[in-house]
């Protein structure tokens, strides 16, 4: 009798590419129990002695068929076993009621025409035979025990997961739009629950069994006993339990009756391995399809790349609204549109405008975060012109407002703000403060707390210099405003131009490049100047910063009296 018993029962998953039918599983059961154990250690017992061994083994060899203590076979994918009870069953034809039935009629007369069946223990039921669904499958409920025939009621999960259907494909109507009035569903049903909420892949699934009953009595539906579980999917992937042995211990099987027995269980995968030269081939197939796959889809989107006509600079961006933090108000929402400079166009469908959902606030430390994630694209075109009167490009503007919602329906204007566009490409993470007007007395604050509403500003562009402003100055003199909050913007821009393939040909400067495209040189030139000159005012505050007091007091008299 075996010592030591394998209880990791838990499945394997394995992944592969070949095909599932051409998986092979070889299965050996061997009883353990005392009677069979006595049986062989008498038989071994006798042929270790002289003379006179045929008499007696012939009169210890234990009755019954074979097969009756032991069996080994090897079964393939989806390969139909019958168990002796199936075998009495499918015999009458008003038994069969569905036409795999009356096929399985046809292969038990084939069968019983034939030698009979090649297996006596062992048997399958298949994906689609009737005994699958309604399998009473045996769990596992001792530690040393693999198998027994109490039966353990399903669980929560296992009864939502019983009848769960595939998640339908097709929700939305026919404009593809969707309902704003049944966007969120505060009372799901139990049956929207299955069909949105869960989704279920098609497994094909293949139980390998064995019938246990003593000798003499096979053929009793509760003395069936599940030995094994194979599912299988579409995109190869093969679910095993328990997992094969692998040179470890058997499992062990535990029946129950008036004779509890024990008996050995050995799995093992005996899927043939591909020789060399198969391997090779394969891979040279596979290769072959890849490039006639690659050939395919360079065929579909052409060898040239999509490039702007000359003189254009083609801009993208791909935009996330993140968060906004520190406003007065909950439930806070966006309102943001773009404004594109002279000489900046855009296509006809595309959208300048969007607002993003209604966000109730978090808080973070000591601050209250609204975070939107809300994404949005844009894509302009820019067309140079030799004879423009501005001598320094305009980048398009976004102009975004803050507001917040309450469950009155009450809004309130938080915060103006606007976002240039990034002169250079790349990633940018910027966050832009925001104000807004402010009416000075307790009216104002009194009707903003109350009923909603506040001072607003016609025109959003006033947050900065107006594009449809044409004089010298702009005096915002006697206008009153509140600094509130700051919104969090990530940006990923691409700039396009056949310009740039052309200087990276020419192995030019980028900002010969530029100069073509017009303003470009010399915006960048601008900047560079403010930058240089933004870090040596930094340099020189921080180094008077570090001089001691009086010696900066004496310089500043000797300044003032020169």
């Amino acid at each position: 009798m075996a010592d030591s018993w394998n209880t990791d029962t838990g499945e394997a998953v394995y992944r592969s590419r070949d095909a599932v039918k051409n998986l092979k599983i070889r299965v050996r059961i061997e009883r353990v129990t005392s009677t069979a154990a006595l049986s062989q250690h008498l038989q071994q017992h006798v042929l270790s002695q002289q003379d006179g061994g045929a008499i007696e083994l012939e009169t210890l060899t234990p009755q019954g068929q074979k097969g009756d203590n032991d069996e080994e076979l090897v079964v393939g994918w989806q390969e139909k076993l019958f168990s002796q009870y199936e075998m009495e069953l499918f015999q009458n034809e008003s038994a069969c009621q569905t036409p795999l039935d009356r096929q399985y009629l046809t292969e038990i007369r084939a069968l019983n025409k034939a030698k009979g069946r090649r297996n006596h223990r062992v048997f399958t039921y298949t994906d689609h035979d009737r005994f699958t669904s309604c399998l009473p499958i045996q769990q596992l409920q001792y530690p040393t025990d693999l198998l027994t025939t109490t039966k353990s009621g399903p669980t929560f999960l296992a009864e939502r997961m019983a009848s769960v259907r595939n998640r339908r494909q097709e929700r939305r109507t026919l404009d593809s739009s969707i309902p704003k009035s049944k966007i969120v569903i505060w009372e799901p049903t139990e049956e929207f629950v299955k069909n949105s909420h869960v989704v279920n892949n098609a497994m094909q699934t293949m139980h390998i069994m064995a019938d246990l009953a003593p000798p003499g009595r096979l053929g009793q539906k509760e003395n069936e006993y599940l030995l094994l579980t194979i599912k299988t999917d579409g995109s190869g992937t093969v679910i095993v339990k328990p997992d094969f042995n692998k040179g470890k211990e058997p499992y062990r099987i535990v029946t129950v009756g008036e004779k509890r027995e024990v008996w050995r269980l050995n799995v093992e995968n005996v899927c043939t391995a591909m020789q060399p030269e198969e391997k090779e081939r394969e891979q040279n197939m596979y290769k072959d399809l890849y490039v006639r796959h690659k050939e395919y889809l360079n065929s579909l989107v052409g060898p040239d790349f999509e490039m702007p006509p000359l003189g254009i600079l083609r801009y993208m961006m791909n935009g996330e609204i993140v968060s906004a933090k520190g406003f007065e108000y909950d439930n806070l929402y966006i309102h943001f549109f773009m404004e594109l400079p002279n000489n900046w166009s855009s296509l006809p469908f595309q959208s300048h405008s969007g607002v993003t959902q209604t966000c109730r606030a978090k808080t973070l430390g000591k601050e209250n975060v609204a975070f939107f994630s809300y994404p949005f694209s844009f894509e302009a075109f820019y067309m140079s012109e030799k004879e423009s009167e501005e001598p320094i490009l305009q980048w398009p503007v976004i102009y975004f407002k803050v507001l917040s919602l309450d469950s009155w329906q009450r809004y309130r204007t938080e915060g103006y703000g606007y976002l240039l566009f990034p002169a250079m490409p790349g990633k940018h993470t910027i966050t832009c403060h925001t104000w807004r007007p402010l009416q000075t007395g307790t009216v104002s604050s009194l009707r903003r707390f109350f009923i909603g509403g506040s001072p607003e500003l016609e025109d959003p562009s006033y947050v900065r210099i107006p594009g449809t402003f044409k004089g010298e100055r702009l005096s915002r003199f006697g206008f009153c405003t509140e600094t509130t909050g700051s919104v969090t913007f990530n940006l990923h821009c691409i700039q396009q131009a056949r310009a740039f393939v052309d200087a990276t040909v020419m192995k030019k400067r980028r900002q010969k490049v530029l100069e073509q495209l017009g303003g470009f040189s010399q915006q960048g030139a601008v900047c560079t100047i403010l930058e240089a000159f933004q870090r040596a005012r930094k340099k020189m505050q921080d180094a008077r910063e570090g001089l001691p007091r009086d010696l900066v007091n004496t310089t500043s008299q000797q300044h003032a009296e020169s």
